[in-house]
């Protein structure tokens, strides 16, 4: 009998328990909803601000940044040094102040993403070299777009509305669940579809097996992680570790390759070339395609270096500390897999 209400009182304290954890989880999920449509409503209406007057914000944003905040100048300026080792102290300044200047331009433009109209989008961001685009279309060609963090890159995402193609884009989720739900709506105004980075291949596989023929862009610039890799190349003075997944992905789907070359002519406004590298990899050296990318957006970034993203702690991961870390037959396989 002891036994028997013991069983009954442990059953109903598990209930309680599951009851609790239950509505425990179910406010947790509303507050995060309305910490989404909060910040959802003030992102919209920050947006519809003009540019003109978003502008005004970032010209005091960037004094805030530099001179108050400093955010990550040691970086920013180590970058800059560690690069361009033939300018001079005051040219590397002068970059640097345009650096933070731009990047609080890149800032209140991404926020005018979240509300600005087709119509105003195909003015400010152009794009040339299309028809090439429209070649591999046509032949049942999917294309593969190698871009890297210059310029608004953001704004990017607008070549959906140019291409009459499934148009995807690479992304890795923000670990801010709200701003990761701001940045995917905001980046799909424009028909191009997020996928997150681990999905990409079965994403694209999937796309294939359906024939649709589709673009997909690759930001490949950042810094791996140590067991992402591959191939190291010298970028902007530096031996350089470089993600190769975007290679890899193209060279089994065997898509056309391009690289998009952004400039800024003036402010709010940027065009995107189109340069094809390549109509096929099959036929290609292993890292022909990775190489090609970092030699174009290299020329691109020296021809105006203060659009690129120099507070992002590009050369942290170096070739000794990845050696001590994999052996020689270790990184040998590594590579007899690609």
């Amino acid at each position: 009998m002891h036994s028997l209400c013991c069983s009954v009182q442990s059953g109903d304290f598990i209930n309680e328990v599951k009851f609790i954890t239950d509505r425990t989880l179910l406010l947790f999920y509303h507050m995060k909803n309305i910490g989404y449509y909060i910040g959802f409503a003030l992102w919209f209406l920050v947006s519809l601000l003009p540019l003109r007057v978003l502008y005004w914000i970032s010209d005091l944003l960037y004094y805030l940044l530099y001179y108050v905040a400093r955010y990550r100048k040691r970086v920013v300026y180590g970058n800059l040094e560690s690069s361009f080792p033939g300018k001079s102290p005051q040219e590397i300044e002068k970059i640097a102040k345009e650096f933070y200047a731009f990047f609080c331009d890149y800032i209140v433009e991404t926020i005018k993403l979240f509300s600005i109209s087709e119509k105003e989008m195909r003015r400010r961001m152009r794009f040339e070299g299309l028809d090439e685009l429209e070649k591999d279309f046509a032949s049942g060609r999917s294309v593969s777009l190698y871009l890297g963090h210059y310029c608004n890159w953001e704004w990017i995402s607008s070549l959906g509305i140019h291409c009459d193609v499934q148009c995807g884009q690479i992304y890795h989720p923000l670990e801010n669940k709200i701003f990761d739900r701001l940045f995917l709506y905001m980046r799909g105004r424009f028909k191009a579809q997020s996928i997150e980075m681990d999905a990409t291949f079965l994403t694209v596989l999937g796309w294939k097996k359906k024939g649709i023929v589709n673009i997909v862009g690759y930001i490949s610039d950042q810094v791996p992680g140590y067991h992402n890799i591959h191939y190291w190349t010298d970028f902007l003075h530096h031996d350089t570790p470089v993600f190769t997944g975007a290679e890899r992905i193209s060279k089994i789907m065997d898509t056309s390759v391009y690289y998009i070359d952004i400039e800024r002519p003036k402010r709010g406004h940027y065009v995107g070339r189109m340069v094809k590298i390549a109509d096929t990899l099959n036929d290609k050296p292993i890292f022909y395609a990775t190489e090609r990318y970092f030699r174009l957006l290299e020329d691109t970034i020296c021809r105006h270096p203060q659009y690129w993203l120099w507070s992002h702690k590009r050369w942290k991961r170096t070739r000794e500390e990845f050696n001590r870390l994999f052996s020689e037959e270790e990184r040998k396989k590594r590579l007899s897999r690609l």
